[in-house]
């Protein structure tokens, strides 16, 4: 039986923290599943289509990752609930500092409230990605700085097009 991991989150847009998140765990587990929520409590830069357009070639086209180990998908319902329909027992959650822990510990928490068979992995990403945040990426392409340090190729040039 494989093991399948769910890595879930917004990705909007995502960075090279996210990305290293996802190399880690392929370490140890099967496949990645990247769920990205379309959840309505946050307004997105990116619409739902645009994201996984834009994880997609980032991890696909820039990254070369395969498609064999990774699939994108969009979802609108508990995480739980998604591990369930992609027989996985595995949630993965990227830890970037200690402010992150709180939230991450909860919700992991509630995770393991409404399924028990399933348990949350934290990732850290490598040091030189963990101050990466989505917010301060489109914070930085909002006043034309330079991303490279940031995303990939592709998702530079998506965010470029929402700033013209």
């Amino acid at each position: 039986m494989k093991n399948i991991a769910i890595y879930p989150g917004t990705f909007d847009p995502i960075t090279f923290g996210h990305i290293d998140v996802i190399k880690k765990a392929l370490k140890f587990v099967d496949n990645v599943i990247v769920g990205i929520s379309n959840g309505n409590q946050k307004e997105f830069l990116f619409p739902i289509d645009e994201r996984i357009k834009i994880v997609s070639k980032a991890l696909f086209e820039d990254l070369k990752f395969s498609k064999k180990k990774i699939r994108v998908i969009s979802f609108n319902s508990l995480t739980t609930d998604l591990c369930k329909k992609y027989k996985s027992n595995l949630i993965l959650r990227g830890l970037r500092a200690v402010s992150d822990f709180e939230y991450e510990f909860q919700l992991a928490g509630m995770n393991r409230k409404l399924n028990d068979k399933v348990e949350t992995i934290f990732v850290m990403s490598d040091v030189e990605n963990q101050i990466i945040s989505s917010r301060f990426v489109k914070e930085i392409a909002q006043h034309y700085g330079n991303l490279k340090k940031f995303t990939t190729k592709s998702t530079i040039k998506s965010l470029k097009e929402k700033y013209v």
